[in-house]
């Protein structure tokens, strides 16, 4: 499985999807923007063009013809979408900690990049995970309606998730306000994200296998 992995890392995705997290990791430092958009990126560019690689690589006939089984195809394909999800977070979790400091006394409408907020974003992409791997393993081949359901369902909830944090003023503070403060909380809400990520991603991975068993190659 570690040998798809690499496989998949060196040849499978092209080395500006390793650049482009610090890109877009970049728009963590306009004061008060949006900053769900940023994890997104990775959902419209790094997903899409890299499935489409592996399409045109023919890279899954390539796979079946080598000594692996099927679970190890799914368990390394899925690493390899994890570890770039991890890619791109922390590193915009990085971009955040300087905006923080860089602009100390900003008034945020949307929700600041504190802990609790990272927490928010491993639930989307969560959902991201759980919707677009099931759906792809029913072919293991076509990837634009559940890259597009994927997508879909993340936005979806990060629309959701800030529209409740304007309007609700106890959910305002606790991601904006006095809540933002309390490290305790934000890290709770931190760990709670990251638990809930794990959790969906493995559902998708089993998931993910036992309709890929049933795929014909």
């Amino acid at each position: 499985m570690y040998n798809l992995v690499v496989k998949d890392l060196k040849l499978g995705v092209n080395p500006m999807f390793f650049v482009l997290p610090l890109l877009t990791g970049a728009l963590m430092l306009v004061p008060a923007w949006l900053y769900f958009l940023v994890p997104l990126y990775f959902c419209w560019l790094t997903i899409p063009y890299m499935f489409a690689g592996f399409r045109t690589q023919n890279d899954l006939i390539f796979t079946s013809m080598m000594p692996v089984t099927k679970k190890d195809m799914v368990k390394a394909r899925v690493s390899v979408i994890v570890i770039m999800e991890l890619l791109h977070i922390v590193i915009a979790m990085i971009y955040g900690m300087i905006t923080l400091r860089l602009y100390p006394n900003m008034i945020y409408y949307f929700f600041a990049p504190h802990l609790g907020f990272w927490g928010l974003c491993f639930v989307m992409l969560a959902i991201f995970n759980l919707i677009f791997i099931s759906l792809y393993y029913k072919t293991a081949y076509k990837y634009g309606g559940a890259t597009t359901a994927g997508i879909a369902a993340a936005m979806i909830f990060a629309g959701a998730a800030q529209w409740l944090g304007i309007r609700d003023s106890d959910v305002y503070d606790i991601f904006n306000g006095t809540g933002a403060d309390n490290l305790a909380l934000q890290t709770s809400i931190l760990i709670a994200g990251i638990v809930i990520f794990i959790g969906f991603t493995m559902m998708a991975y089993r998931i993910a296998i036992k309709r890929f068993l049933k795929v014909e190659i």
